[in-house]
C-alpha cells in the first residue's frame, strides 16, 4: 500500500479523531487525496454513525466476499456486534470517494483500551492505501482518548492485513484459536462429581473471579453486554472444583469460561465440559479466541472441540503501562 497522510495539512489530528458529539451535524472527519499513479477524487473520512446499519452490512459484506473466512453479517446482528463490543459508532468511520462507500473501520471503546474490528476494504478499490488511512484515523483516535494501548485480532495467514498492522507499529500477542463442537453428549467418561446449575447473576459473580487474560471478544464486558448468561459449578469427589460460565441461545453455547479452583484443571475441565454437554446435548458450541495455551484446550479436545481457525491477536503500544487517563 502507498504511504499517505490521514489529515491534510490544515487538520489537526484532535481535530480528525476528536469531532462533535451530535453525529448527525457532525461534518467529514477528514478529505484526503491519497497517492497514486493516476489523479483520483478526494477520500473522505466520514463517521460511521452518519450511515444506516443496512448501508453498513451491505458494504461490509462487500469488502469480504474474497476474505479467508468471509464472515457476512445482517442489520440485526450489526447492531447486536455494536452492542456487545462496545463499537463507538462517532469513532467508526466510512472512506467514501465520488459518494460510494470505498471501506469502513470501526473502534471498540473501553476504559484502559481501545478495540480495531471490523477493517474492511472493496477488492476493487485496494491497494491505494485505504485501509492504512482508516487504521491512522482510529489510532489517531485512540491517543486522543489516551488510552495505554490498541489491540486488534487479525485471522492468521491474512498476510496483507498482518503486514499493514505490523507497519503500523503492531507486535504479536499469542495465537488465538475459534474452536467448535457439534451437538452431541458426551462420549468420554470422566471422574465422579456433583453439578450446581447457576443462574445469570451468579454468572456475572463468578466472572468476577476470573484470573484468565481475555481478548476483547471475551472480556467480562463483552459477556455481560451479551447477556442470555449461565453457569455451573461442579466438585469432584477428590474436593476438586470449579465453575464454567457461558452463553445459551436457541440453537448455541458460546463464551466459554473455564475456572478450575481447586485441584488439577484438567480434571475439573473435563467435568465442567462433561455437565455442559450432558445438560445441553442437542446444542452447537462455538468458542472464539481461545489462548493457544489455555490450560483447558486439552480437555475440550478431549470432549470433542474441533479446531475451526486461528487468529492473532495484536498489540499497539501508544503510552507507557499506567499512564493512560481515559478521557471518554
Amino acid at each position: 500500500m502507498t504511504q499517505h497522510s490521514n489529515t491534510d495539512p490544515a487538520t489537526s489530528p484532535a481535530e480528525v479523531a476528536h469531532p462533535t458529539s451530535v453525529c448527525s451535524e457532525r461534518p467529514v472527519v477528514s478529505t484526503v487525496a491519497l497517492r497514486t499513479a493516476a489523479p483520483t477524487s478526494p477520500i473522505s473520512l466520514v463517521p460511521a454513525c452518519r450511515f444506516t446499519y443496512e448501508e453498513l452490512v451491505t458494504a461490509y459484506n462487500q469488502t469480504r466476499v474474497d476474505y479467508i473466512v468471509p464472515m457476512p453479517m445482517n442489520a440485526a446482528r450489526l447492531r447486536e456486534y455494536v452492542h456487545t463490543y462496545d463499537v463507538d459508532m462517532e469513532a467508526s468511520v466510512v472512506a467514501i470517494e465520488d459518494e460510494q462507500i470505498l471501506g469502513l473501520a470501526m473502534l471498540g471503546v473501553r476504559p484502559g483500551h481501545t478495540w480495531v474490528t471490523r477493517l474492511g476494504v472493496l477488492p476493487v478499490k485496494r491497494r491505494r492505501g485505504i485501509g492504512r488511512l482508516l487504521m491512522e484515523h482510529l489510532i489517531a483516535y485512540s491517543r486522543v482518548l489516551n488510552v495505554p494501548y490498541v489491540t486488534l485480532d487479525v485471522i492468521k495467514h491474512n498476510d496483507p492485513a498482518y503486514y499493514l498492522f505490523l507497519k503500523l507499529g503492531f507486535y504479536d500477542v499469542r495465537e488465538l484459536l475459534v474452536v467448535r463442537r457439534p451437538p452431541g453428549p458426551p462420549s468420554i467418561h470422566v471422574s465422579p462429581y456433583v453439578c450446581e446449575v447457576l443462574d445469570g447473576s451468579r454468572a456475572v459473580e463468578l466472572l468476577q473471579r476470573r484470573r484468565d487474560a481475555p481478548s476483547w471478544l471475551n472480556e467480562t464486558a463483552s459477556l455481560v453486554n451479551g447477556g442470555s448468561l449461565a453457569a455451573l459449578r461442579v466438585e469432584l469427589t477428590s474436593g476438586d472444583w470449579g465453575w464454567l460460565v457461558y452463553q445459551i441461545t436457541v440453537f448455541q453455547l458460546s463464551r466459554l469460561v473455564v475456572q478450575a479452583e481447586a485441584g488439577e484443571p484438567h480434571q475439573v475441565a473435563l467435568a465442567l465440559l462433561h455437565a455442559l454437554h450432558q445438560r445441553h446435548p442437542m446444542l452447537d458450541t462455538k468458542v472464539e479466541n481461545l489462548p493457544l495455551d489455555s490450560p483447558y484446550w486439552p480437555a475440550m479436545r478431549e470432549m470433542g472441540y474441533l479446531e475451526s481457525f486461528r487468529r492473532i491477536e495484536m498489540r499497539l503500544d501508544l503510552c507507557p503501562s499506567g499512564d493512560g487517563h481515559f478521557q471518554k
